[in-house]
């Protein structure tokens, strides 16, 4: 079955308002850029020590960002580790950044009249 216009746009929508709210808090855009500077992955306990919140704050962070689609968790013995999911976050922002770029803004439009 495929997904109607509707349901693809409503899904847009939703993953650009659950990367936005992840991305809105200074702490968590922190984060991304820690783990990005340390090789693109980190354990939690290394997140943890990075940060002066306590550690219910950075797990709460941490999940606000994985269910976000950005980082990724991975099981490795007794450990958890955090991978930086840059591809996620370069499509939605760069695709929300789009409708502002005229050119691609016209061109979606026509595209959009041409399939009615």
């Amino acid at each position: 079955m495929l997904m109607s216009d509707t349901s693809k746009g409503l899904n847009e929508l939703r993953e650009i308002e659950q990367v936005f709210k992840a991305l809105a808090h200074a702490s968590r855009r922190h984060i991304l850029i820690v783990i990005n500077a340390r090789g693109g992955s980190m354990t939690a306990g290394a997140i943890a020590r990075r940060f002066s919140c306590s550690w219910p704050t950075t797990s709460r962070h941490l999940r606000m960002l994985a269910d976000a689609g950005l980082v990724t968790i991975q099981k490795h013995g007794r450990e958890w580790v955090y991978v930086l999911e840059s591809s996620t976050l370069q499509r939605v922002v760069g695709d929300w950044l789009n409708w502002f770029d005229v050119e691609q803004s016209l061109g979606h439009l026509k595209s959009t009249k041409e399939t009615e």
